[in-house]
């Protein structure tokens, strides 16, 4: 299927977006009026782009029913200042709760049953339940829209980061074990960024891999070795002078063995075996 987006329907847009732009992680944007009033609510449009300056981008878009701001977008023009608090297992219910279309004035945080910490550098209440909690100045709002479902991009400077202790290790880095984040997926689904849904993927920052083009072709060609499993051989700075004889003869028992070496951590291991027959 393909969708030209000049002729298709926001409704089938979106729907795509968020079934192909995932997992999101969520913001839970506290945000206040004029008059003081507090409104909180999650937007999973969201992202860190820049540690320096520290910024974060969130967008609460236009509804699609009927192209009106939410408040957030609203209170923001008023006072350019907002707390995003991030969403975990444990909160991730009363997060949703609380973005109900309630009538503006309503306060969310009651709402959803969590507890307004006053902030220190800026108006709006954080969220207490959330274990990492961003003060934020906004420094520029870029409206892509006027219609339903056009974004309102809100740019923010973090001011103040509130860190919980208990999610922390030894060098203040965070556990991903400890924080239990939570990600947005399309429809109703979200997703746990812990436990078994945690896999690792060694960095190529200070290596220069040979990449897969330096392959031979008989190992390129294979159906076991997936493009996943070729790009973690590709990343070795060296591989070993691949005999003809072994190349020649490799079966496809022998890929299966060598994709599970891969797969369990054993590259190198796999590498001898592949190019030169060799067992470790």
């Amino acid at each position: 299927m393909t969708i030209d987006t000049s002729t298709a329907a926001t409704k089938e847009i979106q729907s795509i977006l968020l079934g192909a732009v995932a997992p999101r992680p969520i913001a839970l944007a506290g945000t206040i009026d004029k008059e003081g009033r507090p409104n909180l609510s999650p937007f999973s449009f969201f992202n860190a782009f820049s540690a320096n300056p520290p910024v974060l981008v969130f967008s609460p878009a236009r509804r699609g029913t009927d192209g009106t701001t939410k408040d957030t977008f609203e209170n923001i023009k008023e006072v350019d200042e907002v707390v995003i608090n991030v969403v975990t297992e444990d909160i991730v219910e009363q997060a949703s709760l609380s973005s109900g279309n309630y009538p503006k004035g309503v306060n969310e945080y009651e709402k959803a049953g969590f507890t307004a910490l006053p902030s220190e550098s800026v108006k709006p209440f954080r969220v207490k339940e959330s274990p990492v909690q961003f003060e934020c100045k906004v420094m520029d709002v870029i409206e892509l829209g006027d219609q339903g479902g056009a974004g309102n991009l809100v740019i923010c400077r973090i001011l103040k980061i509130h860190i919980n202790d208990d999610i922390l290790d030894d060098q203040g880095r965070i556990i991903n074990e400890k924080i239990k984040l939570v990600g947005r997926m399309g429809g109703n689904d979200y997703i746990k960024a812990f436990g078994n849904s945690l896999f690792q993927i060694p960095k190529p920052v200070s290596t220069k891999g040979v990449g897969i083009d330096a392959l031979p072709p008989e190992i390129k060609s294979s159906k076991h070795l997936t493009g996943n499993i070729l790009a973690r051989i590709g990343s070795l700075e060296k591989l070993p002078e691949p005999k003809v004889e072994v190349l020649k003869n490799l079966k496809e028992s022998d890929f299966i063995y060598a994709a599970r070496l891969v797969e369990s951590g054993d590259t190198e291991k796999a590498v001898l075996y592949l190019f030169q027959g060799k067992t470790i």
